[in-house]
């Protein structure tokens, strides 16, 4: 049982990295970035181990993309 507790820590933590990097990445999708700028966000979060995502949702890249079905005077 001693050898497992590192392992599912382990595990654990890789899911959270995945799992942040997705959000950062899908935060970034709503933004208008170009791709250079996209790219270098995306490998930022990644290679920055566990606060590059949240790094990159807190700088807000890129102004944000227009809804049109959203009301103008709504945020």
């Amino acid at each position: 049982m001693e050898m497992m507790v590192p392992q599912i820590l382990l595990s654990l933590l890789a899911v959270y990295m995945l799992l942040t990097l997705l959000a950062a990445l899908f935060y970034l999708s709503y933004r208008q970035v170009t791709l250079g700028e996209f790219v270098f966000w995306g490998c930022f979060a990644l290679f920055v181990p566990v606060f590059g995502p949240f790094f990159v949702i807190a700088a807000r890249p890129g102004p944000r993309k227009r809804d049109p079905k959203r009301h103008p005077g709504f945020w």
